[in-house]
């Protein structure tokens, strides 16, 4: 019987990688991934050769999960996301439950995360927090008015670019203009910002440039 490792990988800057990571990667035959040609990068950059590279993405997980299952039976599979931890917003849940269920072993190798980098970066409290994932494309003001009940905790949440300047919109209807905020921007990357203020503050300092581009990690506290 194989085992799962399940490892993270750079969000940005490929020097983040772990020696650890390195030696799983360097030891498996298969790697489920995200993108074969995202993961091929990050594994010619380190001269890891030879390995087979399996598809594994959101929509077609139910399908690949019995295969990766058939393989885990015989040796040991590695799964990685494009960026950071699998399974945080990314695709790995399904096959590290089901490795579970059928009592294949599961040892996770830990590293990059973009929840934990934008919250340390924030100066925002970091006592109490919750992770909410991505904000919804619909019902924003209601996820906000939710949310809002839980007091002393600072919310992350992934934005994209093309609508973080919508979500703050709608939180200036939900909450006051002096709410502490924190928008992280290209973390670990050579463009990587942290923009940080009121409510308000944060809204008209993003508004006032052109287009927003980059991965976003949003973060208030409440």
């Amino acid at each position: 019987m194989g085992k799962l490792y399940v490892v993270a990988t750079p969000i940005g800057n490929l020097k983040d990688i772990t020696l650890r990571a390195l030696e799983v990667l360097k030891e498996v035959n298969f790697i489920a991934c995200e993108d074969t040609r995202r993961t091929s990068i990050l594994l010619n950059h380190f001269n890891i050769e030879g390995k087979k590279l399996l598809s594994y993405y959101e929509p077609k997980e139910s399908v690949q999960v019995p295969k990766i299952i058939k393989l885990l039976e015989r040796e040991d599979v590695a799964l990685i996301t494009d960026a950071g931890t699998p399974s945080i917003s990314d695709p790995g849940y399904k096959l590290i439950k089901a490795c579970i269920e059928k009592g294949i072993q599961v040892e996770v190798i830990p590293g990059p995360s973009a929840v934990l980098t934008a919250l340390v970066g924030s100066g925002l409290p970091t006592d109490r927090f919750l992770f909410v994932g991505f904000l919804p494309r619909k019902g924003l003001a209601g996820f906000f008015e939710d949310i809002k009940k839980c007091e002393d905790t600072t919310i992350i949440a992934f934005e994209s670019p093309n609508r973080i300047l919508k979500s703050l919109e709608v939180m200036k209807e939900v909450y006051t203009d002096d709410l502490p905020v924190c928008v992280a921007r290209e973390l670990t990357k050579l463009h990587e910002e942290f923009i940080r203020g009121t409510l308000s503050e944060v809204y008209n300092q993003l508004s006032s440039r052109g287009e927003i581009k980059g991965e976003i990690v949003l973060l208030w506290r409440q």
